[in-house]
């Protein structure tokens, strides 16, 4: 047996025993242990809690003892490892999955280098494996990332030799394992106006996959696979998770096996035939990034923290004004430009120009592709709005679909060719639209150049980009070839050509709402749109579970009109703009018909989230398992614990009339926080009882009391909320 190559530059957290094939990368109180004694891929003994600083002779004899004996009867196999293969007796759903005409379809890959690094610079941890299966003739490399923060990412790359035939790649799948302990799963599902519902359900042997064939993440995208032990909660039990940063068909995947390894799994799913390695061509997978944690909220922090440190948004979020519930497609410039004035009145920073201002778009039937301003409603362009607009002190954003085309458009009839299809037919229409084939460089050229002119003409400081229907039947004309994965990576190519002309434009990643959320289109995005439905009451909801992968500031979050346009539900201006505040803020409202007392108590949210966004886009969130379902608790508290600013929410009809003390955990045990009502502003006289904090200066507790004796929570009436400020410093 050749012995693999191991090589390592010495670090502080990372630590490598050479001899033996041993490694240990430690970051933010989690630890990741592999095992690489033997040549192949190594395993992965351990993932989570930190295991302290260890020796080479202690690294070996935690190896040795987490090594699983061979049972009597059984293959002669190992511990399942970042790639699951069959050949070492892996019974559940391989990471590799293709074949050469029928042959060379089950992997064994032999390690040829492991090559640790600590990146001191940016405090990551990293370590890249390569690998080849000499029979099977295919090369491997895997790297394995552990950030400041104790996010765990990995990705692998597949290369099919110059001198090999043809490999059809059906699927690459990495994974982790997680221990016996983790016997109960979380995922997430839902619907247009109503994304986000968690469901949990026992992690018996077995499998549960969650897939998305939409070319998207999807309305009902889970965004993670949870596994933890029985109970888990935001702030106990601990956690293992997975998300997959890709913005086109995807799996998560959760394994039981009857011998009792548990595992969990992501990576991009293919379509038939999609992908076909020719010789010398290379598969790189999307990253998988996984998060450990003592409870939900210490698993988010590190999806937050990762996201706070590389992602393209910079503080502090404008409030937004966006036109679409205050005019839909009634475009008509007296209108906007008042419209504009109340915006700027009440504090917006931002006006958005939504959907309905390009050639034949009257309503949604027709237009999408044709990206010219029209004529016949904008004479002279939109150059007297974007005036008026700035000359307001407000950036001025656009909506746009650029992926998508309505085939009543210029653009379709003379381009029928351009439109994702197979079999000789048109996918079934869905909202009257077709999917433009990025792929096709024309196609690609043409929206390249269009969105070019329209941000270069109008200096645009923002684009809503939407992207409203699912991909069925997405092959590309005439070979009618599945598509999703090359139209997925034209989408990304696109965003990154207009951020490089444009590196001061920021995009919105919208899907129907939030139908296309992940850290794939992140990394290209500065926020995205949350969900179509705007009541206060489902946003509760939406963004509670949202926040498991994102931080508040890359959410978008409006407040509507009194009466929800999608649900009928009708709120107070407290309730919409005390929920709205836990995100990127914004007003979607034809503020034209709010009254004058209602621009002004509208005015003084605006003023009391700027006032605190510095605190809201950049402190770790904290979540409250409380008794009663009724009753929600959520919040901020600022990195240095010196301030925090919490919910309390009545989402129904509470189980008692008294709800009793809420406990405030996430402070600092032995500082001590003046307490007082931050919100409603006369919150003393609209709650029905208010308690002693509510009242008056307040009163002056310690996080220590707070996280454990609690605060009486207020009686309060359904769908009504109050803002606490806790100030320590």
């Amino acid at each position: 047996m050749t012995v693999p190559q191991q090589t390592r530059q010495p670090a502080a957290d990372a630590s490598a025993d050479p001899d033996g094939g041993l490694v240990h990368l430690r970051r933010a109180g989690v630890s990741l242990l592999l095992d690489g004694t033997d040549a192949g891929i190594p395993v992965v003994p351990h993932w989570g809690a930190d295991l302290g600083a260890l020796s080479g002779p202690e690294l070996a004899d935690l190896a040795a003892a987490l090594r699983r004996p061979v049972r009597y009867g059984n293959p002669e196999g190992r511990a399942v490892g970042i790639l699951p293969e069959h050949t070492y007796a892996w019974f559940g759903p391989p990471g590799l999955a293709g074949h050469r005409a029928g042959r060379d379809w089950s992997s064994r890959f032999h390690r040829t280098d492991l090559r640790v690094r600590d990146d001191r610079a940016d405090s990551t941890a990293s370590v890249v494996v390569t690998a080849t299966d000499h029979a099977a003739r295919l090369d491997l490399v895997i790297e394995i990332e552990l950030d400041p923060a104790g996010l765990l990412r990995l990705r692998a790359e597949l290369a099919n030799p110059p001198d090999a035939e043809p490999y059809q790649l059906d699927g690459l799948l990495l994974g982790l394992p997680v221990p016996p302990q983790a016997d109960e799963l979380l995922d997430l599902t839902g619907r247009w106006s109503r994304e986000r519902a968690p469901q949990r359900s026992p992690f018996t042997v077995g499998s549960r996959s969650r897939e998305s064939r939409r070319g998207k993440p999807g309305l009902d995208a889970s965004l993670l696979m949870v596994a933890g032990t029985s109970g888990f909660g935001f702030r106990s039990g601990e956690v293992w998770a997975m998300h997959l940063g890709w913005s086109g068909n995807h799996r998560l995947h959760a394994e039981r096996t009857p011998d009792g390894e548990g595992l969990l799994a992501a990576g991009e799913l293919l379509l038939p035939g999609e992908i076909t390695l020719a010789p010398g061509q290379r598969y790189r997978t999307p990253w998988l990034y996984a998060s450990y944690g003592q409870g939900l909220d210490e698993m988010s922090a590190r999806y937050h923290a990762h996201l706070r440190r590389t992602a393209r948004a910079r503080q502090p979020r404008p409030v937004v004004a966006n036109t679409w519930e205050a005019v839909y497609f009634d475009h008509d410039l007296n209108r906007l430009t008042a419209l504009a004035d109340a915006a700027a009145e009440i504090g917006a920073e931002r006006f958005v120009l939504d959907d309905g201002w390009f050639l034949g778009r009257r309503d949604d039937r027709a237009g999408l592709g044709d990206w010219y301003v029209d004529p016949t409603v904008w004479p002279d362009g939109l150059h007297p709005l974007v005036r008026h607009v700035r000359g307001l002190g407000l950036d001025f954003g656009l909506w746009v679909e650029p992926e998508m085309v309505n085939p009543d458009s210029e653009l379709a009839r003379a381009h029928p060719e351009w439109m994702l299809a197979t079999g000789g037919r048109l996918p079934r229409p869905a909202r009257w639209q077709q999917v433009l084939d990025l792929t096709r460089p024309e196609a690609y050229e043409y929206v390249l150049g269009r969105l070019d002119a329209l941000v270069r003409e109008y200096a645009l400081d923002y684009l809503k980009w939407d992207h409203n229907r699912d991909l069925l039947d997405a092959g590309h004309q005439p070979s009618g070839r599945a598509g999703v994965h090359g139209q997925t990576l034209a989408a990304y190519r696109l965003l990154d050509a207009l951020r490089e002309r444009h590196p001061r434009l920021e995009i919105e990643s919208c899907s129907s709402g939030g139908g296309r959320v992940d850290l794939g289109i992140l990394e290209r995005t500065d926020r995205i749109w949350g969900s179509d439905c705007i009541d206060a009451l489902e946003r509760q909801s939406i963004q509670r579970w949202t926040q498991l992968l994102l931080p508040p500031e890359l959410i978008g979050s409006h407040v509507g009109a009194g009466r929800s346009h999608t649900t009928g539900r009708t709120h107070e201006l407290a309730f919409r703009a005390g929920t709205a505040f836990f995100g990127a803020f914004g007003i979607e409202w034809d503020l034209l018909r709010a009254s004058p007392a209602e621009r002004q108590e509208l005015a003084w949210w605006v003023t009391l989230y700027k006032r605190h966004r510095a605190l809201l886009h950049g402190g770790t969130v904290v979540r409250v398992d409380h008794p009663d379902p009724a009753l929600w608790v959520h919040g901020v508290v600022a990195p240095d614990r010196s301030e925090a600013i919490m919910a309390i929410v009545a989402t129904a009809t509470g189980l008692t009339g008294n709800p009793g003390p809420v406990r405030l955990p996430g402070l600092d045990p032995d500082r001590g926080y003046l307490v007082r009502a931050l919100a409603p502003e006369d919150a003393a006289r609209t709650l029905p009882a208010p308690p002693a904090w509510a009242t008056g200066p307040g009163v002056r507790l310690t996080g220590r009391g707070l996280a454990h004796a609690g605060l009486q929570a207020p009686p309060m009436r359904p769908e009504q909320l109050v803002l606490i400020h806790l100030d320590g410093r």
